[in-house]
């Protein structure tokens, strides 16, 4: 199990997790953005996941619908053994290649290697664990995560990037091992309680520090099995991965908010019925705001202009549909 006893909590760390838990305690969605532009965030950041952290089109194709997976039954997902195989089976599963080890923990060594500029390998980095100790030693570390979750002695940020830094120095499966821990690191975030994580892009963040990420990675990694583990170097970049994730979604939400700012307030009358409603006719609008038609018309003709709404139907018949 991994060993907490060196574990120093320097004053980025704590700078690092304040701010994030700040962000955590404000963020209300509902109250946020309207669910529309929630979800089209969502699916913006699932695409720059994606595109981070896959190669081909089945490789994109698992990633996404496990994501989507995780983002609508991660309060019904204990963190199991038995769950972690079933999420890299369905991470796999439209991968021919992969389909005689997806699910199972790895039959054949996976040390991690160094490559050159060509691709080419040039040694080995650091060892992983043997196909034979990959089980035990995942279920002692699955033990150890619930207990120590369950007992509240560590911030959940630390104890899910401890987590996360040791699952990928065990390295249980054959393949796919770095994206799953993305998938897992997104499954403990949103079971802790941080509700925004799926409106902004982890993997975007890491992504532009790759080599960082690697560096803290193996620095750590290198003392888990010892009797005072570092595990300062991948502490320190993840929660500034998890920090700039959240400026992401911060600079994008003050953007959303800002376009919506510069409505006028009949305008945004009609935008939030429509919301709300899905969709919204003239005679809708003139109930609601009590403006004649002339009016009404040149605000409806700026909403359908400027992207917000979509006219359906024609004359009198026609109505307006939330975009």
């Amino acid at each position: 199990m991994p060993r907490l006893d060196s574990l120093q909590i320097t004053p980025e760390i704590l700078g690092l997790i304040t701010g994030i838990d700040e962000f955590k305690g404000a963020w209300r969605a509902p109250g946020t953005l309207a669910p529309d532009r929630l979800l089209a965030l969502r699916r913006v950041a699932t695409i720059e996941s994606i595109g981070s952290s896959t190669g081909d089109e089945r490789e994109v194709a698992g990633y996404a619908e496990v994501m989507e997976l995780v983002f609508s039954s991660w309060a019904d997902m204990p963190l199991t053994e038995n769950r972690i195989r079933q999420l890299h089976r369905d991470l796999l599963i439209h991968s021919e290649k992969d389909a005689c080890h997806r699910g199972n923990y790895k039959s054949a060594g996976n040390s991690a290697a160094a490559f050159d500029e060509s691709g080419q390998p040039r040694g080995v980095v650091f060892e992983t664990a043997t196909p034979f100790n990959t089980p035990r030693l995942m279920t002692e570390l699955v033990s150890w995560f619930n207990e120590e979750r369950a007992a509240g002695r560590v911030h959940p940020l630390l104890l899910i990037g401890i987590w996360i830094v040791v699952f990928l120095e065990i390295r249980p499966f054959q393949n796919g091992n770095g994206r799953l821990s993305r998938v897992l690191t997104t499954l403990l975030l949103l079971q802790a309680g941080y509700a925004y994580v799926p409106y902004s892009s982890l993997e975007g963040a890491i992504e532009q520090s790759k080599e960082a990420c690697y560096l803290a990675m193996r620095q750590t990694q290198g003392t888990v099995r010892t009797d005072a583990p570092n595990w300062q170097p991948w502490l320190e970049f993840f929660l500034r991965a998890l920090d700039q994730q959240m400026r992401r979604l911060e600079r994008k939400i003050e953007r959303e908010k800002l376009v919506l700012a510069t409505l006028p307030c009949l305008s945004l009358q009609i935008l939030e019925f429509a919301r709300e409603h899905g969709r919204i006719t003239m005679g809708h609008a003139i109930r609601l705001t009590g403006s004649n038609r002339n009016t009404l018309k040149q605000h409806f003709r700026a909403l359908v202009e400027h992207g917000h709404l979509v006219r359906r139907g024609g004359g009198r018949g026609s109505w307006y549909e939330h975009r």
